[in-house]
């Protein structure tokens, strides 16, 4: 990895923006949250009611960098091993053998995080504060870089839990969507029964390329 100068910064951060707005319209600030998250190493967490883009955020960061992307659908039967992984039995070796879970990747999307049990919600502790997983007493490091983007609904709705206090500080941000305003709806209605712009997003960075602006 090569250090970069403050024009290359800026051409990596406009190509990451621009890559996202093509998907997200009419959310400036929520674009630029997104990525400031990602290149201070922190966790963004986006709540708001379903239907305005949290999970399109979401995906479009993920889409616009070449990265491993794991997204996870929280609901009330998960449980922490399907996020850490579990230990194995391996009857050829005799020995137990660890299976990662959905949380070793560059990029999680852990959507709809407050439908989960706050048991299965713990298990994100350690990741978001350490990069790592310990199962069976043995630690496994996760990968580099590392963020994870959680949407939630409001509490108000059926069949959510509140995020504790331990959890909701592992994120750096807490922004909400917002419903876009009347010219970002009449692009979204123009363009968008024609092709969704999610499915032809192409990654715009690599993961060198991220580690670079992390270490501007």
């Amino acid at each position: 990895m090569t250090t970069i100068d403050a024009t290359e910064f800026a051409r990596r951060t406009n190509a990451l923006t621009a890559a996202i707005t093509r998907v997200i319209d009419g959310k400036p600030d929520a674009v630029t949250a997104a990525i400031t998250v990602l290149i201070a190493e922190g966790h963004l967490l986006i709540e708001d009611v379903p239907g305005v883009g949290k999970t399109m955020l979401a995906r479009a960061l993920a889409g616009a960098v070449s990265a491993d992307v794991r997204r996870v659908q929280f609901t009330p039967d998960l449980l922490p091993g399907d996020i850490t992984g579990v230990s194995v039995f391996d009857p050829t070796s005799r020995e137990f053998e660890f299976k990662p879970g959905a949380i070793f990747a560059h990029i999680v999307i852990a959507d709809e995080i407050n439908r989960a049990s706050p048991k299965t919600q713990s298990a994100l502790l350690e990741a978001m504060e350490e990069r790592q997983v310990t199962v069976d007493g043995r630690s496994h490091p996760l990968a580099d870089p590392f963020v994870v983007v959680a949407t939630q609904n409001p509490l108000e709705m059926e069949g959510t839990y509140a995020l504790p206090e331990a959890q909701r500080d592992r994120f750096m941000m807490r922004i909400s969507m917002g419903y876009p305003d009347a010219a970002a709806e009449q692009l979204m209605l123009r363009q968008r029964d024609r092709v969704d712009p999610i499915s032809t997003l192409t990654a715009v960075l690599n993961t060198d390329d991220v580690r670079g602006l992390i270490t501007f």
